[in-house]
């Protein structure tokens, strides 16, 4: 490059930089205030968001428009939030960075600014089996992963019209599988309240989004561009436009995690033909939440464990020694209905899919043990 060149890429990137304007940097201002002075707030936003970072960069501006306000703004709305940053685009992982690099090494086990993600891998599935041959624990079994469609920003930078257009090459995208993936796409516009609240009901649809998705800009003209497939058996489903661009999911009842993630990753790889995902060499496949990068794989079960379950926080002390996490039956930031709750696997950084699958795998069996023997 030239000396020309670099003062002419250094004057854009400073315009760029520097042109955030007043009234997102007296939010921004407001919004690191409110953080520092709340005392019980446990994200880690606020653990990381130090006065040194947020100088640095809260200036800063993405190609697409992204600033600062746009990542932290639904942490700092909700303080009771674990992480509290959400990813506007993709270049917000570069340009942002020293913000989302220790918030990625803190919640992905330790995957630091200078480690690199391992190439795509569903390894052996067969050698996988059934968590609960018995039935007496496992209700459930579920994995999914996240994609983004390469080109597209993501929910907060999104206009309606490529929420719309980006729905259309989906489902065209979805009608052309076969054998056990074939199903039908339904739009949620138009769809019946009474339809979709029977989606809802049988955890096959997503609601219109949470209080955390909302703060983020996530759920802007809804229901645009929104919908959702299913196979006949209802044991695929792939999700459009909700928090991510993509949520292909596989799930069945009982405890059999093969089957469960043979499907996925058939799908996976069939859609994968079809249509170009976001992927960073770095980070894995790119997402609107940091926390669901690299394989963005979550497998899951519904499980009983009574007797583990009678104190939530022992119970979550055991799951972290396997790397998994505990939540309510419905998922993040709900109670557990009937003594049922939903474990799955934490890390999705730094390791394959066949291993995020695996740790699940192994964690569930470890404490089916412990509450057989309880």
């Amino acid at each position: 490059m030239n000396g020309v060149a670099i003062v002419i890429t250094n004057f854009i990137t400073q315009k760029r930089i520097m042109s955030v304007d007043d009234a997102t940097k007296t939010k921004l201002e407001e919004g690191f205030k409110k953080l520092q002075g709340a005392g019980d707030c446990k994200s880690l936003l606020k653990k990381y968001l130090t006065q040194p970072v947020f100088d640095d960069l809260k200036t800063k501006k993405t190609a697409m428009g992204a600033t600062l306000q746009d990542i932290i703004q639904s942490g700092v709305a909700n303080l009771d939030s674990g992480v509290g940053v959400y990813a506007p685009d993709a270049e917000s992982y570069t340009l942002f960075a020293g913000l989302f690099n220790p918030i990625i090494e803190d919640y992905h086990g330790g995957f630091k600014s200078t480690d690199k993600h391992p190439a795509k891998d569903f390894g052996d599935v067969s050698a996988l089996g059934d968590l609960d041959p018995e039935g007496a624990f496992v209700i459930s079994t579920r994995v999914r992963c996240g994609r983004s469609l390469q080109g597209y920003p993501f929910n907060p930078c999104l206009t309606e019209a490529q929420y719309k257009e980006m729905e259309e090459k989906v489902s065209s995208t979805l009608s052309g599988l076969t054998g056990e993936l074939k199903g039908t796409y339904y739009p949620l516009t138009g769809m019946s309240k009474e339809v979709q609240q029977k989606l809802i009901d049988d955890h096959f649809l997503f609601k219109e989004g949470d209080r955390f998705l909302q703060e983020a800009n996530a759920c802007r003209y809804w229901p645009a561009g929104r919908g959702i497939y299913h196979n006949d058996a209802k044991t695929f489903l792939v999700w459009c436009n909700e928090e991510d661009h993509l949520r292909i999911i596989s799930m069945q009842m009982g405890g059999n995690l093969k089957e469960v993630f043979a499907r996925l990753t058939n799908a996976v790889n069939e859609i994968e033909k079809r249509l170009p995902f976001s992927h960073d060499d770095r980070l894995g496949f790119l997402t609107f939440c940091p926390t669901n990068l690299g394989t963005t794989i979550r497998a899951s079960v519904h499980i009983k464990l009574p007797k583990l379950a009678q104190n939530r926080d022992k119970l979550e002390e055991i799951a972290s020694k396997f790397n998994l996490q505990v939540r309510g039956t419905s998922g993040e930031h709900t109670e557990s209905v009937g003594g049922v709750y939903d474990i799955s696997n934490k890390r999705r950084m730094g390791l394959t899919e066949y291993q995020a699958v695996k740790e699940m795998n192994d964690g569930i069996l470890e404490m089916i043990k412990m509450e057989k023997a309880a």
